[in-house]
């Protein structure tokens, strides 16, 4: 387990359970135990899914939300939170003034709003609720681009409405966005990169890592977000633990290629190693190379 000053660093979770373990609490816990970071949970609504479809969803009450919340920050603290599927706008009232009152900081919100097999999972007057309440509280935020797209109100299909899509989300109050890009298309089809674009109310940085051929990608938003938040814990800054997370997630889409889990949109690996990112400088664009994240001058071609 991860230490800082002789103290165990933990993180929490706020998000929906999901019962096929990809993505979620499940994803959530499994990558904070990867960056040996201890994990909490705040469980918003029960999910029957797999990697096919969502079956079913039951939500819970504010009060219950709001008393996990409490039973955790009374006793246990967080160094980093982060939040996933929040379900409905009084849940996201809640947790937005359990955040305020205990005075939470290192907030990841993941936008959660569409699963991998099309359900909406957030309702309008929710997303509303958000923007209003609880994007103002964030640190990191990590739409991608139909969540960007939902919240912007406006589509985003060229890399200079991405840039202008980070600007007006760190408007709403995020310290810094990023707008991510596995769902970016090149011509008539999928690119060969994925170029996840950050910005820091100053700075625009990218970082470009090549797109696996893989149907085992359920989970990679909440996995990327909770490795955030977990490099966040260790005490990180937000390049690195950006730069941290993209690694793992590219590693553990890699490593799962071949798993033989579900039918449809299979989970990832969360055993792969991590490797952790020092010295990434705001302002330019990394190249993923040789596991590692190199500035495009420093590469030669």
């Amino acid at each position: 387990m991860y230490l800082n000053n002789g103290s165990v660093v933990r993180a929490m979770t706020i998000a929906g359970s999901d019962s096929g373990g990809g993505a979620g609490i499940q994803a959530d816990l499994k990558t904070f135990a990867a960056f040996d970071v201890y994990g909490s949970s705040c469980i918003t609504a029960l999910t029957a899914q797999n990697t096919l479809d969502v079956l079913g969803i039951i939500e819970m009450t504010p009060e219950f939300v709001q008393l996990q919340l409490q039973s955790i920050l009374d006793d246990i603290g967080t160094h980093a939170l982060k939040t996933g599927m929040l379900s409905n706008e009084n849940i996201i009232h809640v947790v937005a003034q359990t955040l305020q009152q205990y005075k939470v900081t290192n907030i990841v919100v993941d936008p959660v709003m569409i699963s991998k097999s099309g359900k909406s999972l957030l309702s309008y007057s929710a997303i509303q609720a958000m923007k209003e309440q609880l994007l103002p509280l964030a640190d990191i935020l990590t739409p991608n681009l139909p969540e960007a797209e939902t919240l912007c109100g406006y589509p985003i299909t060229t890399f200079e409405q991405c840039l202008q899509a980070a600007q007006d989300l760190a408007s709403l109050g995020p310290r810094i966005v990023i707008i991510k890009g596995g769902h970016a298309n090149e011509g008539d089809g999928p690119s060969s990169h994925v170029v996840d674009l950050v910005f820091d109310g100053e700075n625009f940085t990218s970082f470009h890592s090549p797109r696996i051929p893989s149907h085992k990608t359920h989970g990679t938003g909440c996995t990327f977000s909770a490795a955030i938040t977990a490099g966040l814990a260790r005490g990180m800054n937000f390049l690195n633990a950006i730069a941290s997370a993209k690694s793992f997630v590219q590693d553990a889409i890699e490593a799962a290629t071949d798993w033989d889990v579900g039918n449809g949109y299979g989970p990832t690996n969360h055993s792969v190693a991590i490797r952790i990112a020092e010295g990434v400088v705001a302002g330019y664009s990394y190249i993923r190379k040789d596991g590692g994240w190199m500035r495009c001058e420093e590469i030669s071609v």
